[in-house]
């Protein structure tokens, strides 16, 4: 099945002039994420190119992002919400929501995982960012959720 749905998207995007965003999006919103990194192995072999990487030049603005955001998942989603924790602290100002859905939502999923991987990536603890990006009953409460002494 990886096999055809990887030569599917081929010929849905890079293979053609133009692209078939509807076989894009029905494979890859209805595909598990299992099944979806055995069809990124297959399409590498099919197009000798990554799928992110045609993702990126067939399609742009919200629909690259989503599309590209559910490969990123398949292949590794520690890594996926490590990041996004991270650029949602990283520079001036901290993207309260996407760090709150993140922390939140992961907690008793994989948030032991993510923040073993944010180590990993950035060589500093996801609480000891915490720590210094917010504030008050604020920080309490995002440091006891991700178990960081304050």
């Amino acid at each position: 099945m990886a096999q055809e749905d990887a030569q599917r998207l081929y010929q849905a995007g890079e293979g053609k002039l133009g692209t078939d965003e509807s076989c894009f999006n029905m494979i890859l919103a209805t595909r598990s994420f299992p099944q979806l990194k055995a069809t990124m192995e297959a399409y590498s072999r099919v197009s000798n190119r990554d799928l992110l990487s045609s993702v990126a030049r067939e399609f742009s603005g919200s629909v690259e992002s989503g599309l590209k955001a559910i490969l990123q998942c398949a292949l590794n989603r520690q890594a996926f919400f490590t990041e996004r924790l991270y650029y949602s602290m990283k520079g001036a100002g901290t993207d309260d929501s996407t760090l709150v859905r993140i922390v939140v939502t992961r907690s008793e999923i994989d948030l032991v995982q993510i923040k073993q991987m944010f180590c990993q990536m950035y060589q500093k603890t996801l609480g000891t960012m915490i720590a210094s990006d917010t504030s008050g009953d604020y920080r309490k409460l995002l440091l006891a959720i991700v178990g960081h002494d304050v």
